[in-house]
Order: C-alpha cells, then sequence, then structure tokens
C-alpha cells in the first residue's frame, strides 16, 4: 500500500511532448536534485554511523579503510567536485573508481559504483553512468533501492534505451511504493511513453498516479495528474 507522504514539490506542467530531446531536459535536473539527495542523505548516515567507531582499535581502523575513503570520496562529491571524487587526487585520496575497483566485495565498493554512477552523469557522460549504476547492487531498503533505480532508469533516458527506461522507472516506482518517489518515475515513465506515441500505455501509468490520491492530502504530483490523463484520453 502506498504510504502517504505530503506537501512534496511536483514536476512543471507543459505540453505535450513532441520530441524525446524535450524529455530529457525536462528531467535532467531531477536526477541530480531529489534522487541524488535521498542517495546522500541515506548513504551519509551509513558513512558516519561507521566513522564513529573507527578509533577502537588499529586492526579495526585497518578493516574500516574501504568506508574511510568513501567517507573522502563523498566530502568532493557533496562539493560538486566530481571529477575527484570519481579519480581521487594527486594525495592518494581515492575516488569512487579505485574504490569500487579495490574494494569490490564490501558495501562500499558497492555503493562506490552507485556514486561513480552519478558523478558520470552529473558530468553528462550517460553512457559510463549507465555501466557502472547497472553494477550497483539493490540495496535492498525504501529509500536508496528505488532511487537508485530511477537514476538508472534516467540514465537509459539520456542513451536512448527507452523501453529499458520505462521498465526501470516502472520497477523504481513499484518499489518506492510511496507518494514521494511513486509519481515521479510513474510520471517520467508515461512521459516517454508519450515521446513513443504509446499514449494508452501512458495512460494506464498516470492512472496508478490518480490512485494514489486518496493517501495524500496535498501532493501536487496527485493534484496535477487530471492533466496528464487529459493529454492522453483524447
Amino acid at each position: 500500500m502506498a504510504k502517504k507522504i505530503a506537501n512534496q514539490n511536483a514536476p512543471e506542467t507543459q505540453p505535450a511532448l513532441n520530441k524525446h530531446e524535450d524529455f530529457i531536459l525536462k528531467y535532467k535536473n531531477l536526477l541530480i536534485g531529489a534522487v541524488v539527495a535521498l542517495i546522500v542523505i541515506v548513504a551519509g548516515i551509513i558513512i558516519y554511523n561507521n566513522h564513529k567507531a573507527k578509533k577502537l582499535e588499529e586492526a579495526q581502523t585497518a578493516m574500516q579503510v574501504p568506508e574511510l575513503a568513501m567517507q573522502m570520496a563523498m566530502s568532493s562529491f557533496s562539493e560538486k567536485d566530481f571529477a575527484t571524487a570519481l579519480n581521487g587526487d594527486s594525495t592518494g585520496t581515492k575516488g569512487f573508481l579505485q574504490i569500487a575497483d579495490e574494494y569490490s566485495s564490501t558495501k562500499a565498493g558497492n555503493l562506490a559504483n552507485l556514486y561513480a554512477g552519478l558523478c558520470y552523469a552529473h558530468m553528462d557522460n550517460w553512457e559510463e553512468a549507465v555501466k557502472f549504476l547497472e553494477k550497483f547492487d539493490d540495496a535492498g531498503d525504501f529509500l536508496v533501492s528505488p532511487a537508485a533505480l530511477g537514476a538508472l532508469g534516467n540514465a537509459y533516458a539520456h542513451v536512448n534505451q527507452l523501453d529499458k527506461a520505462v521498465s526501470t522507472l516502472t520497477k523504481a516506482a513499484e518499489k518506492a511504493d510511496n507518494i514521494l518517489q511513486s509519481p515521479i518515475y510513474y510520471i517520467q515513465a508515461g512521459e516517454i511513453l508519450e515521446s513513443q506515441g504509446k499514449k494508452a500505455e501512458a495512460l494506464k501509468l498516470y492512472q496508478k498516479v490518480k490512485a494514489m490520491e486518496s493517501y495524500s492530502e496535498s501532493s501536487r504530483y496527485v493534484d496535477m495528474i487530471d492533466e496528464y490523463i487529459a493529454r492522453v484520453a483524447e
């Protein structure tokens, strides 16, 4: 059952899409904004909690090297220095690429794949973004996992793999199962379908958002969905 989370920001309304490029321009910043923010918040909590226990013993500290390396790379990421976050620097600070390679069997290494993909997305290198986002092993939680799928779906759209984009965004919406994320991904997937001329399929996804109406007091995603439904029902 969808969970009630009120007072969320809505994507801007606009006329029916005529070109795939319109979709790309409209949703590029969404990946760089809300999706990234969710991942940063959750990952930051994980890294912070690991860091608190690092001073017990030297041996224990050695075991925490991947997490400490992630903390340094995440600092660059939060400062929007994506090249350094990705590749590290001349002082020996590791970037996400090195962390993902050297600690591939750890949680930090897995998370580094996700951040590497997001760095490439920020840098408009969408082929590499897809490559690393696909490597991320689903965390199984209700925030990071849907957000990672949403990022991957957006990346697929940018490399014109539209069918994969639709299926991945739909999966992200279903996994999130909440009024905060699900409408975003359903609407994104629906607009890709519209750009492909698949209005009937888009309508089904918009109706899923409409069905969330009873779970929201003031979600503008839901409030505006009638416009989307009317657009594809013509």
